[in-house]
């Protein structure tokens, strides 16, 4: 067990520890990496991952760079009416998709999914963990109506601005939002 206690040079073994969440994750996978594994092998304790990240989650978003921390996003994104459910999230999906500083980093995870079965791996333990599980639970609804809805998500955007496959890639983000608030609020809905 390493002691406690901080190591000079916060940023440095910050940077440290998402090195090794990343080398983690990607050989373990979300599921079987901890954040004391990811603590020993940048050479501190658990506790100065905690100090830094907060949560394996947190740390996970950190490592990958992606542009949410679903922790933070769910709350907002289940509050309100369940029958605009599919409104908030899709509103929200826009206007992470729309913005130039975000649309890159979720291009590139998109791509990195597709290509690579060990990025794939991860985020799907992930979003099943973080974001399916969790979603499906306080809604009420099946787990696999929430995957459901999900892909239908993903596989918009993929076809929008990955693939850009026309008219979706030409069509005004208004419309976008509202044809995948409804296919959403449907699916969860459905049955």
């Amino acid at each position: 067990m390493k002691a406690a206690g901080r190591r000079p040079g916060e940023n440095a073994t910050r940077e440290e520890i998402l090195v090794a969440a990343r080398r983690l994750f990607a050989a373990n996978g979300y599921d079987r990496t901890t954040v004391r594994g990811i603590g020993a092998a940048a050479g501190v304790n658990a506790a100065m991952v905690h100090y830094f990240f907060g949560s394996k989650e947190q740390v996970f978003v950190a490592a990958l760079r992606l542009p949410v921390n679903p922790a933070q996003m769910l709350p907002a994104l289940l509050a309100g009416p369940r029958e605009r459910f599919g409104e908030r999230v899709a509103g929200f999906l826009m206007s992470l998709w729309s913005s130039p500083e975000t649309r890159p980093v979720l291009v590139a995870m998109l791509r990195s999914m597709i290509g690579n079965e060990q990025a794939a791996s991860m985020m799907q333990e992930f979003f099943r963990t973080a974001v399916i599980e969790r979603a499906a639970d306080a809604l009420g609804v099946p787990r696999f109506r929430l995957a459901a809805a999900a892909s239908q998500a993903v596989g918009l955007m993929l076809f929008r601005f990955v693939i850009a496959i026309e008219p979706l890639a030409a069509a005004d983000d208004a419309q976008i939002a509202e044809q995948l608030a409804t296919m959403i609020q449907y699916t969860i809905d459905a049955g």
